[in-house]
Order: structure tokens, then C-alpha cells, then sequence
């Protein structure tokens, strides 16, 4: 099981999270994640929010080995044809280290609908915002696939979508090549379940399905004989997502590093 960081982006300085990636990508962490959110919803007066492909991008020019992916886009933030185009792009310029985190965004009953609606999007009934990510992973492997003219990814990156119930858990098993969720969600075998027998009835390759889960940035994940990463490896986790906030505390980034490595 491979460990990764996720650099919470809420407030954060760019300075603060290169530095931050500098050393994860020192340190032993074997991926750099960061959310897809335009603004803090419990601090309206904050910093900001760096955008997240503009921060995975630079991220991509200045690392070596760490994998890079957004914890995930919102499918309604990026036309779908434009994004095909933009990881292309990415994945050339980290030298295929991409995972294509996806997701269908917030619902209305999250915090988060306030920024879809300051910039203009409407946020839709769950069915339809699950049908769009569908769609747009429909319209990328299209492109992705040799539509004349476009940039073709190489090789092309996972589709790792992300979710909280059982519809994104088949729909990230039927469309996508992983699934994302939180480590400690009551559900968690059930969802991991769903995800990789829809993968199966697909008729692609099981072994290569990835699954990924998030937890807060606590040693206990980094121990293999706690309990809780035995867990999260019984169910079958590829890669274990770690959060950590700003402004980044890089020599904690090298001392947990050295639990992972050892």
C-alpha cells in the first residue's frame, strides 16, 4: 500500500505548499494530492484558495518521483473536452505520474454549493451530477483515443473517482479505473466492494483498479502493526491519502517520511 499526502490548499501560500512538496517528494511519500475547491466555506475573510490544477502543474515541474492528482475535480468546473487536453498536457509534463481524480461535486446539502453558485454554476440533483461525470469520462478516453488533431496522454492517465455512497462506488467501478473515499466511512468494505465487482463486470483488467482512501494526518496510518492501517489494507487500499493543512510543517513531512521508508 503506498502513502501519500494531500496538501490542504484552504488559505495556503504557493511558497509554503512548494516547499511542503519538495520534501514529501524527499521524504518517501509516494504521491501529492491537493483538493478542487475556489474558496474557503468556514473562512470568508481567509487568504484564498490556490486553484488546484495551476498548483499540480507547477508541482509536476519541480518534483521527480511523487504521483500528482487532484482529491478530485469537480466535473462541473472543467468541460470535460478542455480537461481531456489539460492532463494530456500534465501527464507530459510530470513524465506520467497523473491520477485523474474525479468527482461529481458537492451536492446542495454541502457547504460547498456557495462556491458553485458565485461563479454561476448551478448544482444539480445527485443523479445528474453522477450522469456527468459518466459523460465526461465517456468524452476524455474519446479524445484520449485518437480524435483527429488532439493530444493523446502517454500513457493515459487513471480515472480515479471519487465518492461517499454506493452510486459513485459503481460508477467509479463501471467507468472509472478507481475509487476514492474516506478511510473511516462506516461503509467502507461494502463501497470497496461495489466499486471493484462493477470494475469486474466491465471486462477490464481487476488488477489494475486502484483504490484510494483519505484520512487526517495522524502516525497511527504510518505504523504497519496499528490497527488502523490494518484495516485499511484487509479492504484492499492501493494508496492511503493523508491531509495535512497549512502552512506545511516540512520537518514533520521528513520525520513521518522516515516511518514510511523504515
Amino acid at each position: 500500500m503506498k502513502t501519500d499526502l494531500l496538501l490542504i490548499p484552504m488559505s495556503a501560500r504557493w511558497a509554503d505548499m512548494r516547499a511542503a512538496a519538495l520534501a514529501a517528494d524527499e521524504a518517501g511519500f509516494d504521491g501529492l494530492w491537493t483538493w478542487d475547491h475556489l474558496r474557503d466555506p468556514d473562512d470568508d475573510d481567509g487568504a484564498g484558495v490556490p486553484e488546484a490544477w495551476t498548483v499540480l502543474t507547477a508541482l509536476a515541474a519541480i518534483t521527480k518521483r511523487v504521483a500528482l492528482g487532484p482529491l478530485v475535480l469537480n466535473v462541473a468546473n472543467r468541460h470535460p473536452g478542455v480537461l481531456a487536453n489539460m492532463a494530456a498536457t500534465l501527464q507530459a509534463v510530470s513524465g506520467g505520474r497523473l491520477l485523474l481524480g474525479l468527482g461529481a461535486g458537492g451536492s446542495r446539502r454541502t457547504p460547498y454549493a456557495a462556491e458553485q453558485a458565485a461563479i454561476g454554476q448551478t448544482v444539480e440533483r445527485d443523479v445528474i451530477r453522477a450522469q456527468r461525470v459518466v459523460d465526461a469520462i465517456a468524452l476524455m478516453r474519446r479524445l484520449w483515443s485518437g480524435e483527429k488533431g488532439f493530444l493523446r496522454p502517454a500513457p493515459p492517465p487513471p480515472i480515479i473517482v471519487g465518492g461517499f455512497g454506493p452510486r459513485m462506488a459503481a460508477v467509479a467501478g463501471r467507468h472509472g479505473d478507481g475509487f476514492n473515499t474516506q478511510a473511516l466511512h462506516p461503509q467502507l468494505g461494502e463501497l470497496v466492494r461495489i466499486a471493484r465487482e462493477e470494475h469486474a463486470a466491465s471486462g477490464r483488467d481487476a488488477a489494475r483498479f486502484i483504490v484510494t482512501v483519505f484520512a487526517g494526518l495522524e502516525e497511527r496510518w504510518l505504523r504497519p502493526d496499528s490497527r488502523a492501517r490494518q484495516m485499511v489494507e484487509r479492504v484492499g487500499v492501493d494508496r492511503l491519502i493523508l491531509l495535512m493543512g497549512p502552512p506545511f510543517d516540512t520537518a514533520a513531512i521528513h520525520r513521518l517520511g522516515r516511518l514510511i521508508t523504515s
